[in-house]
């Protein structure tokens, strides 16, 4: 298991998930080669709730990094997940060419952000 396997593993068990029970943490690594994690913050009122990636993305804007080369997402699930659209959009706002990568205990898959998220939109279409 590489760094950014397990750092995706160790911000799993920080999620806070009373209502799912569903732990997702999300490892980001930078430009730079600095990770960034995140996990899953579930809430009450349920659409408030904000993902391991868009978790991981905002603690890195906030620390200062906007350019990423890679991402790993880690959870409990049977197979391998896929980030949410709204995290897909997120992460290609910083990095259309991300690799993402999904693991759980036992399994795993890649993909590039752009196959997740064909023609996402950009800076470009609101010119």
């Amino acid at each position: 298991m590489n760094a950014l396997e397990t750092a995706a593993k160790a911000a799993r068990q920080r999620a806070y998930a009373p209502y799912s029970g569903f732990r997702v943490g999300a490892a980001l690594e930078t430009e730079d080669g600095t990770i960034v994690t995140g996990c899953n913050v579930e809430n009450a009122s349920y659409s408030l709730t904000i993902c391991a990636e868009r978790s991981a993305i905002a603690t890195a804007v906030g620390l200062g990094h906007t350019r990423f080369r890679r991402l790993v997402i880690s959870s409990e699930a049977s197979e391998p997940i896929s980030p949410c659209g709204s995290c897909r959009q997120t992460l290609w706002e910083f990095a259309p060419d991300l690799e993402v990568e999904s693991i759980t205990d036992t399994s795993r898959r890649n993909w590039s952000l752009a196959e997740l998220l064909p023609a996402g939109f950009s800076r470009s279409d609101l010119t």
